[in-house]
């Protein structure tokens, strides 16, 4: 009998929403040439369509796009297509919000990274950049979504306990005390999971950057105080007492946390 495979195990499906036609096409050739199920559109009507007909695994989302531009693109994925008209509808099925997006702009600026981490990008990449420095960051962005197996080969079955609120690793999914699942992308997971992974201790801005993979190269303070702020919305009200600045050093997570 024929071997089947699912999708799975198959490459990652990552989808390029590029208007330059030499970019587009150099970033779909070097992506291909890395093993990865690319397909590449030039403007936000195509991306949905392109949506609604396949998911992707990772958008790599250009900031600077006729008509609806990037950033907007990016807050309309992170709401499910709200906003985007019958396009974004119909393609809102097949998008899951936490989808991980990788923005690429000629505009590099702090205050331009800070803006496109606040909208829910899981990284931000500054033209021009080198074909290795891309594919790295794709890897990890893409790394975020495989939770790490068990010594034995089985899935990582833990879930980690805090203030009422659980976070299953296998599922990636944050419950809070009322039992109510709450969204998070792949760069507020790792970020959670860094502080759970170091309960009552403090930890510095580099630090967390290095544990929760959130920047692969030139990074600021501002950034990690932008990932952590997206984390606390996400908590709630009691987020400041959760998650606590330690002027000048860094942030403690406050909570006692049980592994089960």
């Amino acid at each position: 009998m024929p071997q089947t495979y699912s999708d799975a195990d198959l490459p990652a499906r990552i989808l390029v929403v590029e208007d330059d036609p030499g970019m587009r096409t150099l970033l779909v050739r070097v992506l291909q040439g890395d093993g990865y199920r690319v397909r590449g559109v030039q403007d936000g009507r195509e991306m949905w369509a392109a949506l609604a007909a396949s998911p992707a695994d990772l958008i790599v989302l250009d900031v600077m796009l006729p008509g609806s531009n990037g950033l907007d693109l990016c807050r309309s994925l992170r709401s499910g297509g709200m906003g985007m008209g019958s396009a974004g509808a119909e393609a809102a099925g097949q998008v899951d919000r936490q989808t991980p997006i990788i923005m690429v702009s000629a505009r590099g600026e702090e205050l331009d990274r800070v803006l496109g981490l606040e909208l829910g990008a899981d990284d931000y990449v500054a033209k021009p950049f080198g074909q290795k420095e891309l594919l790295a960051r794709v890897r990890a962005v893409l790394r975020r979504g495989v939770a790490p197996p068990s010594p034995g080969g089985t899935p990582r079955r833990e879930v980690l306990k805090f203030d009422g609120w659980t976070l299953d690793l296998r599922r990636r999914e944050l419950t809070d005390p009322s039992g109510a699942v709450v969204e998070i992308s792949g760069a507020e997971h790792d970020l959670l999971v860094s502080f759970l992974d170091n309960p009552q201790r403090v930890i510095g801005r580099d630090r967390l950057l290095e544990l929760s993979r959130t920047r692969l190269g030139d990074v600021s303070d501002r950034s990690v105080d932008v990932l952590v702020s997206r984390l606390r919305r996400k908590l709630g009200s009691e987020s400041e007492t959760l998650i606590r600045t330690v002027r000048g050093m860094g942030y403690i997570f406050t909570a006692p946390v049980e592994r089960h």
